[in-house]
């Protein structure tokens, strides 16, 4: 895969304007409405994806720092696998990707990237431009699909919502499209087609360890907590996150354990810690 600076023309150092008027520039010569060479719809992608990331603070960042590994999960830190009924976790101790909560799933539609830069719609096609709806969401049925009843011009229409939509996915229905709106889980938070809970544990099960439950999206589960875990730490349950549209794929569900610091200590409790800080 070519350097997202070299297919773009600019220097790592490059201005925001000056990418974006690099983009400006390749994306009308390569749209391929306008282009018709064999090449030129691969070219129009691949301009796009480089735009996607160089135009955003946190992925140009990232993109900066570790290349096209930051697409592929963690950068570094200690990690510890194990099995555990019907899936597996990785438990992640320190030094992991600075960034990894920044959606890296995958790239948008180049075309949808093309027509929100200039406007929306494309210069070159004469096509109708299509309505476009809003829908609302709970979190559920965006992670499990739904069908719903929608108002359009006036008629009702019965449509199906696919498992694992996110805030501000469009959906095509052929003459009209819409564009979801999904409600935040007093819980999770969703990070593409990840999920991320924090979970308090207490200083004692922090440095001696335990097993804790934990609830996912469809169940709870008990997991393994080491001996002497750090704030922080992050346990990965793989392929127990939300189900990507139209795939049997799944991202991941990840576990953030804080642990609970005391407000209020005994006399006796505080030279017991002292004990054990001098011992320790």
């Amino acid at each position: 895969m070519a350097d997202f600076y070299d297919v773009l023309g600019v220097s790592k150092n490059a201005s925001q304007q000056e990418i974006k008027s690099a983009y400006r520039k390749l994306a009308l010569k390569w749209h391929p409405d306008k282009n018709k060479s064999k090449e030129a719809e691969g070219k129009f992608k691949e301009i796009n994806k480089a735009y996607e990331v160089l135009s955003d603070t946190k992925k140009r960042e990232m993109y900066d720092q570790y290349g096209e590994s930051a697409f592929k999960g963690s950068a570094g830190g200690q990690s510890y696998n194990y099995n555990q009924g019907p899936f597996s976790y990785t438990y992640t101790t320190s030094g992991g990707n600075p960034f990894e909560n920044v959606d890296f799933g995958g790239y948008s539609d180049p075309f949808e990237i093309f027509e929100q830069f200039f406007g929306f719609q494309s210069p070159f096609s004469r096509a109708r431009r299509k309505q476009i709806y809003s829908i609302q969401l709970d979190f559920d049925e965006a992670i499990n699909g739904v069908e719903k009843e929608v108002n359009i011009e006036g008629k009702k229409k019965k449509i199906k919502i696919p498992a694992g939509i996110a805030d501000g996915n469009r959906l095509s229905f052929g003459d009209f499209d819409l564009l979801a709106s999904v409600k935040p889980h007093p819980k999770f938070r969703r990070e593409g087609q990840d999920i991320y809970i924090e979970k308090e544990i207490s200083f004692k099960q922090a440095v001696l360890g335990d097993v804790i439950e934990v609830e996912t999206l469809d169940k709870s589960v008990k997991l393994r907590v080491r001996k002497g875990t750090q704030p922080r730490t992050i346990i990965r349950l793989k392929g127990e996150g939300v189900v990507y549209p139209h795939s049997r794929q799944k991202g991941n569900f990840y576990v953030i354990l804080k642990i609970k610091i005391p407000e209020k200590t005994s006399g006796r409790a505080r030279k017991l810690l002292e004990e054990l800080d001098k011992e320790l």
